[in-house]
């Protein structure tokens, strides 16, 4: 007898699992295919020989040599490594002491990180362009005024370091929140702090470690955003990755979208070795 309705309540058990199953196989199949399929599309296009017919691959071998995309991708990754160090110095600190000192003020600087995303970018940029138009007019001579001018070097531009900073802000916050509320951070002080480590052992020693994840989140989140980003670089006049490749896209279409693919599988690649590598970490660290 117990044998009998054994039976049927294992099936009974194994059947959600399988349905289960079945539902992921289902959603990861669909999610493969709407990212792939025009991943694969856009590769295909630019390996087409289309003057002598088959395949080529000049397409990615010319990017290093065409004209402005040496001197785009340099002043894109330096804005992106800048951004992501502004983001991380002025979140996690903030972040921290919002958890540990001042909990009350947690709603007020939720609420101060959402702004970004409530007001709309083409407003904030023209905001941003009235400001620098004071530099050389109205304030000219004086400390503000040259500081607006020199944030507009064309090689490096500073102010669109300051404006990414505001924009990835609110990326960077729910990446770090998560990362904060999944450890004890208040034990983890106590217990330090009753050890005898100071608050810059703490920080460093103890609760970073803990927030590897986070911060990469928060940073490959700030990397992205930095280096897709094209409104603020056009309307601003200043020349990035995002910029050149549109501009290029007029000229030759299969090198932009070279540029756009391999740039692409590039992030990809380095997400994927950074997850790795935190992985191991983590794994040697449990042992």
């Amino acid at each position: 007898m117990t044998a009998v309705l054994t039976r049927p309540v294992a099936e009974a058990v194994r059947k959600p699992g399988r349905r289960t199953n079945f539902g992921r196989i289902v959603v990861l199949a669909i999610a493969g295919v709407y990212f792939l399929v025009p991943l694969a599309a856009a590769i295909w296009f630019t390996i087409q020989d289309k003057v002598n017919g088959g395949v080529t691959g000049e397409y990615y071998t010319s990017i290093p040599q065409a004209e402005g995309f040496a001197e785009a991708l340099r002043r894109s990754l330096s804005l992106a490594v800048l951004t992501v160090l502004g983001v991380l110095l002025v979140t996690v600190p903030a972040m921290l002491a919002v958890t540990l000192r001042l909990p009350k003020l947690r709603p007020i600087v939720e609420g101060l990180s959402l702004l970004p995303l409530v007001i709309p970018p083409i407003a904030l940029v023209a905001g941003v362009r009235d400001m620098l138009a004071l530099g050389p007019d109205q304030l000219a001579g004086t400390p503000f005024g040259d500081a607006l001018v020199s944030s507009q070097d064309p090689e490096l531009p500073i102010i669109l370091i300051v404006v990414y900073i505001v924009l990835a802000t609110p990326f960077a916050y729910r990446s770090l929140d998560a990362g904060i509320r999944a450890i004890d951070a208040r034990t983890l002080v106590d217990a330090a702090r009753g050890l005898g480590s100071s608050w810059f052992d703490v920080v460093w020693r103890v609760l970073l470690p803990n927030l590897r994840g986070a911060v990469l989140g928060a940073a490959f989140l700030t990397l992205g955003l930095v280096l897709g980003e094209y409104t603020i670089a056009s309307i601003l006049l200043f020349d990035t990755l995002p910029t050149w490749l549109v501009k290029i896209s007029g000229e030759n279409g299969q090198l932009s979208v070279s540029v756009s693919t391999a740039s692409l599988l590039f992030t990809w690649v380095l997400l994927l070795v950074v997850s790795l590598a935190d992985r191991r970490r983590t794994s040697r660290s449990d042992t």
